[in-house]
């Protein structure tokens, strides 16, 4: 039997994973009939988690056509193939605008009426205006994606400096405008989750996440594939390593930015912000974040900072599924608590939410990847 090439070995994942997704989200829609609530309380959850990796793999795209550098040229196209995924999470989207009554307090008219706070922030927080402030979010990352797509495939037709300028280009601009939207959008749709409480930090936290899951998730594709031609061609050890140092450079700073956050908010001890951690250490919740501790920063930063391991294939994936994981952890801690404040539970939506949409993703990424070279056709700077 003829062993199967690269590309129809993707075409095979990708198939599998529309599967896989169709079947988890159909499964979860009919859980919905039952169970509303938990519908849209799973699927949000899982919808910020994956739209933090589309963004997360445009950030670090971004961060690369910016400032250069032989580290991302084998994960280019992966960055590029991850980024493009947004089309889809907009279309995921739309089922969140259905239950935006049963997740937020805010968008439920009686609530509003009852509560002083709601009705204050209600210039801002109502249904209108958070619809069109998701439109100029998505509208936003959409015009990044296009011009980045657009210029890489001039570049590809024609090499020269010139292409490279008007990539670093739209990467200083696009990483000022990715920070201001992200910012704006993990407030809209997670912090007004719990409108009372408030953090001028909490952005700052879930861009940081996303920088972490993205490296994590395109180090782990370039393990399965860099043995591999072309990218067994284009990887050494050098580009394992330096990939290895960006994972502990986004480790160590989400966990400045996350522990920053909780010693402020805990030593000024006011009443309007420190509920927020009142309920993510109630219960079982004190034992998830411990979990979170070590897991999401002490066990990846000591083992990072082994040389061998950064510069070994596989080693260094086994490292990135980690973080990966630790960071859908993070996400679940962020998130759920807002609806289960007497302690962890996870329901069996929670996790065919996250497959159904993580593998709708995966098939869009894989469609994405097969359609060009694996390697940038030409770079000026290499």
């Amino acid at each position: 039997m003829t062993p199967l090439t690269l590309h129809e070995r993707i075409q095979n994942s990708q198939r599998t994973a529309l599967t896989v997704g169709i079947i988890a989200l159909a499964a979860c829609i009919a859980g919905a009939a039952r169970m509303p609530a938990q519908f849209y309380q799973s699927y949000l959850m899982a919808f910020i988690f994956w739209i933090g990796l589309s963004l997360g793999c445009l950030a670090v795209l971004m961060t690369h056509h910016l400032c250069g550098g032989r580290w991302g040229f084998p994960i280019r196209r992966l960055l590029e193939a991850g980024s493009q995924t947004i089309p889809l999470m907009l279309v995921l989207f739309v089922p969140i605008l259905f239950g935006m009554r049963v997740l937020y307090v805010w968008a439920r008219p009686e609530a509003v009426s009852l509560d002083p706070l709601l009705r204050h922030k209600q210039i801002y927080l109502n249904q209108p205006f958070f619809i069109i402030r998701t439109v100029l979010y998505f509208a936003c990352w959409l015009w990044l994606v296009w011009m980045l797509d657009r210029a890489a495939m001039k570049q590809d037709r024609a090499p020269g400096p010139p292409a490279a300028k008007r990539l670093a280009a739209i990467g200083a601009g696009g990483l000022v405008l990715y920070t201001l939207t992200m910012t704006f959008a993990v407030v809209d749709w997670a912090m007004s989750l719990e409108p009372h409480w408030y953090s001028t930090i909490y952005g700052v936290l879930f861009l940081a996440g996303q920088a972490l899951t993205g490296f994590a998730f395109v180090i782990v594709v370039l393990a399965l594939l860099m043995n591999k031609p072309p990218l067994s061609e284009a990887t050494e050890p050098l580009n394992l390593h330096d990939l290895g140092n960006f994972l502990l450079t986004f480790v160590i700073f989400w966990a400045y930015i996350a522990f920053a956050q909780f010693l402020i908010i805990w030593s000024g001890n006011l009443a309007e912000e420190i509920p927020w951690y009142v309920k993510r250490f109630a219960g079982s919740w004190k034992w998830y974040a411990l979990g979170l501790v070590v897991l999401h920063f002490f066990v990846p930063f000591f083992l990072l900072l082994m040389r061998e391991l950064k510069r070994r294939r596989d080693p260094l994936a086994w490292i990135a599924v980690l973080v990966f994981i630790m960071c859908i952890a993070d996400v679940i801690w962020e998130v759920s608590p807002a609806f289960n404040p007497e302690g962890f539970s996870l329901h069996w939506m929670d996790i065919l939410a996250l497959v159904g949409i993580g593998a709708l993703w995966l098939a869009m990424f894989l469609r994405r990847l097969k359609s060009r070279s694996l390697l940038p056709l030409h770079d000026a700077r290499l």
